[in-house]
């Protein structure tokens, strides 16, 4: 019973996600779902910030649900909540039996426009809705689907894990401005089969339509003549047949063969093998009786009597014939009944490099002091190679199996040369950028991004044993323009960056930080060896909201050891770039309201990479303060003065250019 529901709960879900994804009814959907018996409640926010227009696809949204589901009593049992600062029941689980006055009653929701308490919704749904009064039966699965398009005003975690623990399964649906980390507090896990998020209500088709025949398909192996001699397994929209233990699938797919482990040599019997389907049991010839291990066969015989010399081992040849051995790692001596141990370091019969400790019949390799046994187990390495070696360390020499390393004080950065050491002005770093090539930034902007990536690259000394550029540009997807070994030159980086074009689309930076990490601090891309201690720099671009995870990937770049640098621009998301950021975040985090204020950060930013030139630190300002309003007003109507001088001019210098052209008339 718990298996079909699991099933009906599967197909449901999947079916949630193909309604959702195409908001709009399709021709010939005569055949329904077979989802039930299921108990159903759509929660859906109808806050404020839902606009009429959208409201009425979320109308189209359940009633599309519903055209695909098996609705009734004994099946499909559908229950609608609306929410906002308040929480109304439209409809219980047992007030429509059939699908025409389900619809009537969507169609007559009046949105109630109000806040956003989702928290409160939970727990109205989990003690309410879901409830023998309203029409909820035992044992049968309940199944919540939350549609909302902002962030809850109340909590959500606590009141959704207590609704999952009452086995409440819930899947999470948010639409343009809904808050990815509020729907992963309600959604039941794996997350990837709960929560769904899209810009907006308008895109919502685009989930699903590549999922629809997979999860409400048809059992072919309870519907369809499947010819399987043993066992049927259905997989979604397909079969496969297995067969019994013991025996294997032919080649035609269907039918089964006894594995007949005796003719295959897959035994271990000393004279006869006693085959059944995938098993054997071993026997003896007339005259020999089986063992206790079930495998040999012996014989009464002389050894067993105790009739016999042997130091060690007594070798029934046959009735009243036998013959001495030895344990493993001894030798019969010439008297054939005592036994020598076998000394292979005496007999030089190893492969040691520096010491070799004998046991009978084996031995193991050491190493002398200094010296450190290696994996082959055989071979040493010198453990001690700073005090064995010139190392020519101009700080500090750092031993390692084999080899050894330099290293400098704090302040100080290896140079080139790998035993040097130099101060911050002279550095050598690698340094990828990432910048936003979103639609939203714009093109007239995009350039301007371009001018501020050049402004970085003069502040460094680049040079192929200096410091090394890279930059990726991202939107809905990640490209590459150059890696960090493709040019060696300011010159050469700044012409390149010139030439990028701009991609436009959406802004997935957890995408773009993932292939930082996984690509562009490479050494195929020219990313210099972590032993060599160059710092490894990453500088992220944005001016918007992230529309994928950035977490688990500005995490894992700075435990990778990366220093992580955000600089934002206008609807810049605070949280993200501080989650960006290296610590301590102040040093690491930039901000402006506008794009023409970004060359400011740009002549800035070397001040935290060299602490110690620095003059002082860039302040992280609030774009909302009062105070840096006034001064953003302020340094705007600077700028448009000097524009309106400069078009007065402008203005002066076509009027004496027209002047001396009607006097040549």
């Amino acid at each position: 019973m718990k298996m079909r529901q699991l099933r009906a709960l599967s197909c449901f879900i999947l079916l949630t996600v193909v309604v959702l994804a195409t908001a709009r009814p399709k021709a010939g959907l005569d055949q329904k779902c077979k989802s039930g018996p299921l108990d159903l409640v759509f929660l859906i926010d109808s806050s404020r910030s839902v606009r009429p227009h959208e409201f009425e696809t979320m109308r189209k949204f359940m009633i599309d649900i519903l055209n695909t589901l098996d609705i009734g009593l004994d099946t499909t049992r559908v229950g609608v909540v609306q929410y906002s600062s308040q929480v109304r029941s439209e409809f219980s689980l047992k007030t429509h039996s059939k699908v025409e006055s389900m619809m009537k009653g969507i169609n007559e929701i009046i949105p109630l426009a109000q806040g956003t308490m989702t928290g409160l919704a939970i727990r109205y749904m989990m003690n309410e809705a879901f409830t023998v009064e309203q029409g909820d039966r035992p044992r049968v699965p309940n199944v919540a689907v939350i549609v909302t398009d902002g962030r809850p005003q109340d909590r959500v975690a606590e009141v959704a894990a207590e609704a999952r623990d009452k086995g409440i399964e819930i899947f999470a649906v948010g639409v343009a401005r809904a808050d990815m980390t509020s729907l992963r507090a309600m959604a039941s896990p794996p997350f990837e089969d709960h929560v769904f998020l899209v810009e907006s209500f308008d895109l919502i088709h685009q989930f699903g339509l590549q999922f629809q025949d997979k999860f409400c398909g048809v059992d072919l192996c309870l519907e369809s003549d499947h010819g399987c001699e043993h066992i049927c397994e259905s997989s979604p929209g397909s079969y496969h047949c297995l067969c019994l233990p013991g025996y294997t699938l032919n080649d035609d797919g269907k039918t089964c063969a006894a594995i007949d482990l005796c003719a295959q040599g897959k035994h271990d019997c000393e004279q006869v093998c006693v085959s059944s389907p995938g098993s054997f049991t071993c026997d003896c010839k007339k005259g020999y009786q089986l063992n206790d291990d079930k495998k040999t066969c012996s014989t009464i015989d002389l050894c067993a009597e105790g009739k016999h010399g042997c130091e060690q081992i007594c070798v029934n040849m046959a009735p009243g014939v036998f013959t001495c051995d030895c344990d493993e790692g001894y030798r019969l001596n010439e008297d054939e009944e005592s036994c020598a141990p076998i000394d292979l370091c005496a007999e030089g019969k190893h492969d040691c490099e520096q010491i070799c400790i004998s046991a009978p019949g084996v031995f193991t390799c050491d190493c002398n002091k200094g010296f450190k046994l290696n994996k082959d187990k055989k071979t040493c390495t010198n453990m001690e190679m700073c005090n064995s070696v010139e190392h020519g360390c101009e700080y500090q020499c750092v031993n390692t199996p084999g080899s050894y390393y330099c290293i400098c004080p704090e302040g100080q950065l290896l140079q080139e040369d790998g035993k040097t050491c130099g101060t911050c002005k002279s550095a050598n770093i690698d340094l990828v950028l990432l910048i936003d090539g979103s639609k939203s930034v714009r093109p007239q902007n995009f350039e301007l991004v371009k001018k501020f990536v050049n402004q970085v690259v003069d502040s460094l000394d680049v040079s192929a044993h200096g410091t090394r550029v890279g930059l990726v540009q991202y939107s809905s997807r990640v490209r590459t323009e150059f890696p960090l070994n493709m040019y060696h030159t300011a010159e050469e980086i700044k012409a390149a960056v010139m030439k990028v074009e701009y991609m436009e689309k959406g802004t997935m930076t957890g995408l773009a930080l993932k292939h930082m990490l996984e690509n562009s601090f490479s050494e195929a891309e020219g990313s210099r060896p972590a032993s060599r201690n160059i710092p490894r720099v990453g500088l992220v671009f944005t001016d918007g909201r992230s529309q994928d995870d950035i977490s688990e990937y500005a995490k894992k770049a700075k435990e990778a050891g990366i220093t992580m640098y955000a600089v934002g621009v206008g609807k810049a998301v605070e949280d993200e770039l501080r989650e960006i950021a290296s610590e301590p975040v102040e040093k690491h985090f930039y901000y402006t309201t506008d794009f023409s204020a970004i060359s400011t950060i740009a002549e800035n930013l070397k001040l935290n990479v060299c602490p110690e030139e620095s003059q002082g630190e860039i302040e992280v300002k609030d774009p909302c303060a009062c105070e840096n309003l006034v001064e953003f007003q302020q340094a705007t109507t600077n700028s448009l003065e000097q524009l309106t001088q400069k078009l007065a001019a402008m203005t002066t210098r076509l009027e004496q250019l027209e002047n001396q052209l009607l006097s040549r008339k």
